[in-house]
């Protein structure tokens, strides 16, 4: 498989599922980044021992703390990676933070809603502002000017359940915050495409598939597809994207996703 060169990525939500599976593959390449930023909301907690173990071995993998409902988190995070950089830039950022409530139409509640919301689409906002004067900088020093992964990127990890045509797996679960916030990256990152083209910056949504996780499988069923079929499946998308695919939804396989 062709790999991604890249010098530096950063992804969010880093310490288990797909977060934890990309990281995991970036080590793994012949010729890996020079700094992978895994971001996750407690790098000392329980639930990022295996990504603290991943760090201990690689000095190139570097965890940062970064809670994406948290301004405060957010810019000390920038600030960090930023040091970290020493005044060379990113080249990809995977917006990959998510969470899900099961509730229904019947049971949804402003609460959950709002908070879900926060996180699958105000997040990632906040954070590509954060981040943008690094991609910015990337971009700028780029030895080509066409829109890649390779020179500069905001992938946002969306879901065919946020798709209006597919409303994928409805008679699993309704899940509506979630669907309803994932329709809302979608538009994000259209317009983050055209907001952001003019700085060499590409802009796509991918869905990585129904992913046997813990997000996955929280549904009570097993999911069909297994994580390293899935990353492996969105590395290779996101080796192949070019100035035509900016601002696309696509799915693990490279096919287009309806909006």
């Amino acid at each position: 498989m062709a790999e991604l060169h890249v010098r530096s990525v950063l992804v969010t939500g880093a310490n288990r599922g797909i977060g934890l599976g990309l990281v995991k593959h970036f080590l793994q390449f012949r010729n890996p980044p020079e700094r992978i930023f895994a971001a996750c909301r407690d790098p000392k907690g329980e639930k990022a021992q295996e990504l603290q173990q991943l760090a201990s071995k690689h000095p190139s993998l570097v965890i940062i703390q970064l809670e994406v409902t948290d301004p405060t988190s957010i810019q000390a995070a920038a600030a960090s990676v930023t040091e970290h950089l020493k005044g060379s830039g990113l080249n990809l950022l995977i917006n990959n933070a998510g969470i899900v409530k099961w509730n229904s139409l019947d049971t949804e509640t402003r609460e959950e809603m709002s908070a879900v919301y926060d996180s699958n689409t105000i997040g990632p906002l906040l954070v590509s502002q954060a981040f943008l004067p690094l991609l910015k900088k990337a971009a700028q020093g780029s030895p080509t000017s066409e829109l890649s992964c390779s020179r500069a990127a905001i992938i946002n990890m969306s879901s065919s359940a946020g798709s209006v045509e597919e409303v994928y797996l409805w008679d699993l679960g309704q899940i509506i915050s979630y669907r309803c916030s994932k329709a809302a990256l979608n538009m994000l990152t259209k317009c983050q495409s055209l907001g952001y083209r003019e700085h060499g910056i590409l802009c796509a949504a991918l869905h990585p598939g129904w992913v046997q996780t813990d997000m996955g499988t929280s549904s009570g069923l097993k999911p069909p597809l297994t994580m390293d079929v899935s990353v492996q499946g969105m590395l290779k998308v996101l080796c192949s994207l070019s100035e035509k695919d900016t601002g696309t939804f696509l799915n693990w396989e490279g096919k287009v996703v309806p909006w």
